[in-house]
């Protein structure tokens, strides 16, 4: 799975300003439902049931909150780029300042949980992560994150 199949160039805030992790959800919940269609509510309050699961912050700095909804028929994907780290009850405890927002159809089992891994492992890589924090237009975040050599599997 290609991460331009999900994300497209304008669904890429270069400067998100947020105070908080509820703030930084709600934020992302507007431009989520800009995107999708969904309603901002309804966005916000499936990402804070699935806070409330366990922190989808990974550490390093990164973050994934994702959500499932049954009005969508396609995953839909949305990155940002924060313009200070904010605290998101990370597993390592940092602040995050790079998130992945993931939005799937209820129906999506499969092409969900290959979106999901296909955004942690990219996320994972210090080379790309250094490129995205080293970066600060939207161009140029959309390009790494979905230039062909970023997503591609590595060889084993």
């Amino acid at each position: 799975m290609q991460l331009s199949t999900i994300i497209s160039s304008n669904a890429v805030l270069p400067n998100l300003k947020a105070s908080s992790k509820r703030q930084l959800l709600q934020e992302l919940a507007q431009e989520g439902a800009r995107h999708s269609g969904l309603d901002t509510q309804v966005i916000f309050e499936t990402l804070l049931r699935r806070e409330k699961l366990g922190s989808t912050g990974l550490g390093q700095g990164i973050a994934i909150p994702h959500g499932k909804f049954q009005a969508l028929d396609k995953v839909h994907g949305l990155f940002a780029r924060l313009a200070s780290p904010v605290k998101f009850d990370s597993v390592d405890d940092n602040p995050v300042d790079l998130v992945f927002l993931l939005l799937a159809p209820e129906s999506a089992g499969a092409d969900h949980l290959k979106a999901l891994a296909r955004i942690s492992r990219l996320l994972r890589d210090s080379t790309v992560v250094e490129k995205l924090r080293g970066t600060d237009k939207a161009e140029g975040l959309y390009a790494i994150l979905t230039e062909p050599a970023a997503t591609a599997p590595h060889a084993a």
